[in-house]
């Protein structure tokens, strides 16, 4: 390596001496070959520089063209990787030394331009600007990273003084780089903790003292130099030289400001019910939770209220569930407004709305709070062209006594609220133990019918309707009941709204339908008269996209006329959806069906949505019959119903006559039929051809015999 080739050394002067003495030291080094190239203008040097090839530079800077440090600064601005070295005497001896204060590598005074100094010294020279310059572009290629990651760099020395900061971190600290090495850490570093508003600890100083890489404070804030603050986060490291000393610390720190709102965005979502923005069902059983125990520190109760809107449903069949959801989002509103600050209304999904009542002294608190929800709820909601009226049931749970959970709590304020629905709606229960053996009942129940039709419990009972005029029997209508093989004759009442609610009364119902039809052809067949048998259609099987489709697959796989089917449906059953409950009336009405109004009077009973239905038959509810008695002039609304049918053509069907008075009274007003147990209990098929086979209802009651329901 000793004797390798150097490259060409350029002189730059004028002086004929220090050309010799630097060729006779040159020639004579054995450490290695120089070639030298002389030129005795600044000019002819700029030049030469310029065609590159040059290893090293020796300058004198007195020359005929240029003088002093201007000379060395226009070859070093020409030249700046190329290691310059300044020929002095001891008259510009300070001169030289500016020189190499403003880049050149060297000075040598004509005492150094021996063999062993002069090459000595180009040798260092070269060596070192060739360091120099990797250094440079290590450095350069380390500043770019720096600058063009995300994160901010700060670095500091040993006592805390900034001696870096990257572009990033310039802009997240509002200081420039300039303005920042040399200020202490925490003039331009300014955290804070988000939770406390207190100055954070400071993370340089623990790495420092700890010698390791250590976190930011959680929920750290930067306060910028104008005053704005920044979430960030990251961490500190001490700097080691090589011996492994501490003698600083470089902080890497990033804006994570969106971050935060996204995740804090993302935890108030997973908590809170999207439509309503109210607390969800995870967030409301911490809530209770938390009552709970703050309760039994105290000593002192808390009420949680069940509430579930009345009919709900209707409004999204009848007028969309864009409207339904505008409704969810009013009542809200209002049950807000209706409770205190200190109480929380979450809603469960769906219609179900729970309130925790989270401060209350008696168990009169709940009601009037459950009394001012249910003002609230009741008074009518403007939703766009619609002025909808909707109620609630409520159902409520006290702590302590009904549950020392979150879940029991709500769980039993659920049963609450369905036996408010079940007393008639629109009003508030509180939670009862019994409650508990009614749900057992109803769960035991939804458990039976599940395997009910598999199993083939069901059966139908058929009552007869009579000719108030002619006593003859005019039609028939089919009754389910379920014969259960351990609790035995079960009847509709028990279990009809549990299939309702656990969704099996679409199937059975299509039984119920197929199974009369057949019944009713089997009579025809055994030479018995063709009667109008007349089936219950729910509102979840009218709803059902099949239902008509099922209709006529039950006319003609049983082969009865489409005449001799009387479908009744209720009030509300049509008003739900008026539209389309006339569209489906009319298509059963063009394939011959008989259509029926069953419990008419207790629903809507208005006459202008009963002309958009081709309806055949009106059925006077029971309830209005039962108020014909002894003594009694009659009944305003029976006489009513007889009048508007007899004016509409509608044949009027009398429910539940069990007494002479009645039918008398239905007779002498002109009612058409009569149904009830004066005429005949629900009876099996074989019993009721017996019936039929008689023909006539007769006064020595031959059509009043026993039989078991």
């Amino acid at each position: 390596m000793e004797n390798a080739p150097t490259g060409k050394v350029l002189l730059i002067g004028n002086n004929p001496d220090a050309w010799n003495l630097v060729r006779d030291a040159l020639t004579a080094s054995n450490s290695g070959s120089f070639e030298v190239e002389c030129v005795q203008l600044l000019s002819e040097g700029l030049e030469r520089v310029g065609k590159r090839g040059i290893a090293a530079i020796l300058l004198d800077l007195a020359l005929p063209d240029s003088h002093g440090m201007e000379t060395f600064d226009k070859l070093f601005s020409a030249a700046a990787d190329i290691p310059i070295l300044i020929l002095a005497d001891g008259i510009n001896e300070s001169l030289a030394m500016e020189a190499v204060g403003r880049g050149a590598q060297d000075y040598l005074l004509p005492s150094h331009l021996d063999s062993y100094s002069l090459s000595r010294a180009l040798r260092n020279s070269i060596d070192r600007k060739s360091i120099e310059d990797a250094l440079y572009v290590e450095r350069e290629r380390a500043l770019v990273t720096l600058n063009s990651i995300g994160d901010a760099v700060l670095c500091t020395d040993i006592s805390g003084r900034i001696t870096y900061l990257n572009a990033v971190a310039e802009t997240l600290t509002g200081w420039s780089r300039e303005e920042a090495t040399g200020r202490l850490l925490a003039e331009v570093f300014r955290i804070i903790d988000s939770d406390t508003g207190n100055t954070a600890k400071d993370p340089l100083k623990i790495a420092i003292v700890e010698n390791r890489t250590v976190g930011l404070t959680e929920n750290c804030i930067l306060t910028q130099r104008d005053g704005s603050q920044t979430a960030i986060e990251d961490s500190a490291a001490p700097i080691h030289d090589r011996a492994g000393r501490i003698i600083g610390a470089v902080i890497v720190f990033r804006d994570v400001t969106a971050a935060r709102s996204v995740s804090s965005q993302i935890a108030y979502r997973a908590q809170h019910d999207v439509l309503t923005d109210l607390p969800n069902r995870q967030l409301l059983n911490d809530r209770i939770s938390q009552a709970i125990s703050m309760a039994q520190r105290e000593n002192r109760s808390l009420a949680v209220m069940f509430l579930d809107l009345d009919h709900f449903k209707h409004v999204n069949d009848s007028l969309g569930h864009a409207i339904g959801d505008l409704l969810l989002q009013s009542v809200s509103k209002r049950l807000v407004a209706a409770v205190r600050h200190s109480d929380t209304v979450s809603r469960q999904g769906g219609d179900e709305f729970v309130v925790l009542l989270a401060e209350t002294t008696h168990p009169e608190d709940a009601a009037t709070s459950a009394e001012k929800v249910l003002r609230a709820l009741s008074a009518p909601h403007s939703i766009g062209e619609h002025e909808l009226h909707i109620s609630c049931s409520i159902g409520i749970s006290i702590f302590q006594g009904d549950g020392e959970s979150a879940e029991t709590l709500i769980q039993n304020a659920d049963l609450a609220m369905y036996h408010a629905k079940e007393e008639g709606r629109n009003r508030y229960m509180f939670f009862k133990p019994e409650m508990n053996m009614k749900a057992a009942e109803r769960q035991h129940i939804e458990h039976g019918l599940r395997s009910a039709l598999e199993l083939r419990e069901f059966e139908l009972a058929y009552q007869p309707k009579v000719n108030l005029k002619t006593s003859e029997i005019d039609g028939v209508e089919a009754l389910i009941r379920w014969r259960h093989p351990e609790r035995g004759l079960i009847l509709p009442v028990q279990f009809i709204s549990v299939a309702e609610d656990c969704g099996l009364i679409v199937p059975i119902g299509r039984w119920v339908l197929g199974e009369a039809c057949r019944q009713a052809r089997a009579w025809q067949d055994a030479g018995l008269p063709a009667l109008t048998i007349s089936v219950n259609v729910s509102a979840a099987e009218f709803r059902d996209k099949g239902f008509i489709e099922g209709v006529a697959r039950a006319l003609s796989e049983t082969g009865i006329e489409a005449g001799h089917l009387e479908l009744e449906l209720t009030e509300r059953v049509m008003m739900r959806d008026v539209g389309r409950a006339a569209d489906a009336f009319k298509e059963l009405k063009s394939m011959g069906i008989r259509l029926a109004v069953d419990d008419f009077g207790t629903g809507y009973s208005s006459l202008s949505y009963l002309r958009q239905f081709p309806i055949d038959v009106l059925k006077i509810d029971r309830s209005f019959v039962r108020q014909i008695a002894d003594g009694n002039k009659g009944s305003p609304i029976v006489n009513a119903i007889i009048a508007m049918g007899e004016n509409l053509n509608y044949i009027v069907v009398a429910e539940g006559v069990e007494t002479d008075e009645q039918k008398l009274y239905l007779q002498a007003h002109g009612c058409a039929m009569g149904q009830g147990f004066l005429f005949g209990r629900p009876v099996p098929a074989a019993q009721f051809a017996q019936w039929l086979k008689a023909g006539k209802y007769t006064e020595n009651g031959a059509l009043r015999v026993d039989c078991p329901i």
